[in-house]
């Protein structure tokens, strides 16, 4: 399956892009499943069909899902407190009523990545097509798995595990109860999902598609949210501008606002395959409206070409290995990288990334960086402790 993650700036219009995407795609006799996190029924409001908890037929080939937060959040309690009860009363807690409990903030997104896993894992569809949150929030949730995992494996790494046959004798002479099988059934469950979840992010079948009203702030959060995409090596599919003005005579009060956007759009097709969407003057509603867009479909073909980040060898020349990570829009005075071990610290803006360094470059130290024409490249130089003699 082909999965197409669509976001963009708050208010671009991202939502109405991707039931367009969607609806286009299935015209093409695309089996697609459009999905969407928000707690509104934007998504319906656009497909001109109300949208619910389980996936539902909104048009031949086309199926809409808005999972429910509350739900999924309900029951992942119930189950934590059956996972933790010896815990539960030993500290004399009473447990909490599923009637009691609402959502805490992040359910909404947990909601939407579990959806997205098993979305990915059907196969009654050929084209996912998910209707991110804002940007930001975009960015933070596309983060969270790998984050997620990465805090599991400091926390319970998997050598700790080896003393789960202690525990026994260890609460005797404690005195305190130990922490059951099921807690570490639970974090390798936990780091399964979130695997999965991460996979579907990295697959190279997965890309990106940005939407952007054109103007100033349209191109400054296009800046900002590709650079962000980038520090996760996500490739951007395209750019959708969204409610694109007709051209207007010089004396009309639309001259301004046109001539603006013209100028966004000549500087976004530099980088980007941007894809005019027309303002029909009014908000899209329906199957027709969202045929006038005009959005472009997905095809049998891969979105895109998958973003690498390749190391080039230049020991015979230069005595380094370069480390080459194509980070678009990015500014060297936003710019700070910390070799920690055998991870690299990358911030990027807002925008922060531990990354493990490939297997050749744990044997070096870091020599020097440099940002050009949007890359940047590091250089790593062998360290003679740990890098292989020749004989």
């Amino acid at each position: 399956m082909r999965t197409l993650l669509i976001t963009g700036p708050g208010g671009s219009g991202r939502t109405t892009v991707a039931a367009a995407t969607a609806t286009a795609a299935a015209r093409e006799g695309t089996r697609t499943l459009v999905l969407s996190g928000d707690r509104t029924d934007t998504l319906g409001a656009a497909l001109g069909v109300p949208t619910g908890a389980r996936p539902g037929p909104a048009a031949p080939d086309l199926t809409a899902w808005r999972p429910d937060a509350a739900a999924g959040f309900r029951a992942d309690l119930a189950a934590f407190q059956d996972r933790a009860a010896s815990v539960l009363d030993l500290l004399g807690a009473s447990r909490l009523d599923a009637e009691e409990v609402t959502p805490l903030p992040g359910a909404e997104e947990l909601a939407l990545l579990r959806a997205l896993r098993d979305a990915a894992l059907s196969e009654r569809f050929e084209l996912l097509v998910v209707d991110l949150p804002p940007a930001p929030q975009a960015l933070a949730l596309l983060a969270l798995p790998a984050e997620l995992r990465r805090y599991l494996r400091r926390l319970l790494p998997p050598e700790r595990q080896a003393a789960r046959a202690l525990r026994p004798v260890l609460g005797r002479l404690a005195g305190v109860p130990m922490p059951a099988d099921r807690f570490y059934e639970t974090a390798a469950r936990w780091d399964v999902e979130l695997a999965a979840v991460e996979a579907v992010v990295a697959d190279p079948g997965t890309a990106v598609r940005l939407v952007a009203e054109p103007g100033p702030a349209g191109t400054d959060a296009v800046r900002d949210t590709a650079l962000g995409l980038a520090v996760r090596a996500l490739p951007v599919e395209s750019l959708v501008a969204s409610r694109v003005l007709p051209d207007a005579p010089a004396d009309s009060w639309l001259a301004g606002p046109a001539a603006q956007q013209r100028k966004a759009l000549e500087e976004w097709g530099q980088t980007y395959t941007v894809h005019p969407a027309a303002h029909l003057g009014r908000d899209p509603r329906g199957p027709d409206d969202l045929g006038a867009l005009a959005v472009p479909a997905t095809g049998p073909a891969p979105l895109t070409a998958p973003v690498e980040w390749p190391v080039e060898d230049r020991l015979a020349e230069d005595g380094v290995l370069v480390w080459h990570i194509p980070l678009p829009g990015a500014r060297r005075d936003e710019l700070d990288l910390v070799r920690r071990g055998d991870e690299l610290v990358l911030t990027a803006g807002g925008f922060r990334r531990i990354v493990g360094l490939p297997s050749a470059l744990r044997r070096c130290t870091v020599a020097g960086a440099a940002l050009r024409e949007g890359e940047l490249r590091i250089r790593f130089a062998p360290d003679p402790a740990l890098w292989p003699r020749d004989r």
